[in-house]
């Protein structure tokens, strides 16, 4: 008598593996509004559903309100001022080994008023997130605001991009418009502009992490 094969039970699907939550180190210069939507956002919803978490904050100088937006949420912290170096090279890399040191997925450039340079992208191009309070490749350049109410723009708004070796030329991943109203000056503009920023900040962070992402040339696709 032949023996019986044996029985097999049940086909079970494999359980998707959770994606890891992604790392997030944030580059402030001032009052890190920016940086404090995302820790909002981050807090409300959890790691887990947002996709990331901040894991540190970074600064190019002292006693700005983004780092203590950073310490209040218990947050590691660090400075790196260019003229605590001989160059700005020296800066740069001092700024990448800082940033290294947390082992990010992507960094956050949330109102970081410093120029990096070859070092840092080449350990973190493709992975460095940028705003810019205008519709680029319009007005680039740190007078975006400026630029658009003088050239007589009837709508502006913000970029989210991706930081290359140009000034505000890296691919762009989202844009949103804001209207410019007759009354308008330079100040109210960029405040109605900061709102539409950061949450649109907020919402691209989220889901490059959770996604994932490609860039073609100057197209990123998110997944």
């Amino acid at each position: 008598m032949k023996n019986a094969p044996p029985r097999k039970g049940p086909t079970v699907a494999a359980k998707p593996v959770a994606e890891r939550v992604k790392r997030l180190v944030v580059l402030v210069s001032g009052s890190g509004t920016n940086l404090q939507a995302l820790l909002d956002e981050i807090a409300a919803v959890g790691p887990e559903a947002y996709g990331a978490e901040v894991v540190a904050v970074g600064a190019d100088r002292e006693n700005i309100e983004g780092l203590a937006r950073a310490e209040r949420a218990g947050l590691p912290t660090f400075v790196r001022k260019v003229k605590d170096h001989g160059s700005r090279e020296e800066w740069d890399a001092a700024l990448a080994d800082a940033v290294s040191a947390h082992e990010p997925d992507l960094v956050i450039s949330a109102g970081f008023m410093k120029i990096v340079g070859k070092e840092f992208l080449a350990r973190f191009g493709g992975r460095f997130v940028n705003t810019h309070p205008a519709l680029l490749p319009s007005f680039p350049g740190a007078h975006g605001v400026r630029d658009a109410l003088a050239y007589g723009a009837r709508v502006t708004g913000c970029t989210v991009h991706f930081v290359d070796d140009g000034v505000d030329t890296g691919p762009i991943i989202a844009q949103g418009v804001v209207e410019i109203r007759d009354e308008d000056d330079e100040s109210a503009l960029h405040e109605r502009i900061k709102e539409v920023e950061r949450r649109l900040l907020v919402e691209v962070v989220g889901r490059l992490a959770r996604n994932g992402y490609r860039i073609e040339g100057r197209k990123v696709v998110i997944q």
